[in-house]
């Protein structure tokens, strides 16, 4: 098994504010991508969609308010299903930590690596919106590649 992992500091955002920016619809669709549709509590299913086509289903499996969200992946590509992604938050003076981990990929194949570079894009922009009320949600986000 491989993962992604990344740890982003925001700066004077307390955790909670971090927190709903990944639970809520309009918090998710302010930085990784605007077609965001669901519910972000526990139990919940949170579905997102990419322009032209294609996107990812998760289920909420765990919330910790101001602590950590769970993930887990129920559809979109083949590598995705059944990964899970956690966020870890935790206050370190003026910072705000969000520790990141893709986790249980089944082998680190080239699209890992995209994702592993689009996850990181994303987090800075999930880190903008946090710090200055405007991310760059998808289709505003920056391109990596052909893949996007």
């Amino acid at each position: 098994m491989a993962d992604i992992l990344h740890r982003v500091g925001v700066k004077g955002v307390a955790p909670s504010k971090v927190y709903e920016a990944l639970t809520t619809v309009d918090g998710l669709a302010g930085w990784w991508t605007e077609k965001t549709t669901g519910d972000g509590g526990a139990g919940g299913r949170l579905e997102f969609r990419f322009p032209p086509v294609g996107g990812f289903d998760m289920e909420v499996i765990e919330t910790r308010p101001a602590e950590r969200v769970t993930w887990r992946v129920v559809d979109g590509p083949e590598e995705w299903i059944g990964t899970t992604i956690d966020w870890r938050l935790h206050q370190d003076g003026d910072y705000t930590i969000i520790l990141f981990e893709h986790q249980g990929w089944k082998e680190p194949v080239e699209f890992m690596s995209h994702c592993s570079t689009k996850w990181a894009t994303f987090l800075l922009s999930l880190k903008q919106l946090v710090e200055t009320g405007a991310g760059a949600p998808a289709p505003n986000d920056v391109q990596v590649s052909n893949w996007h």
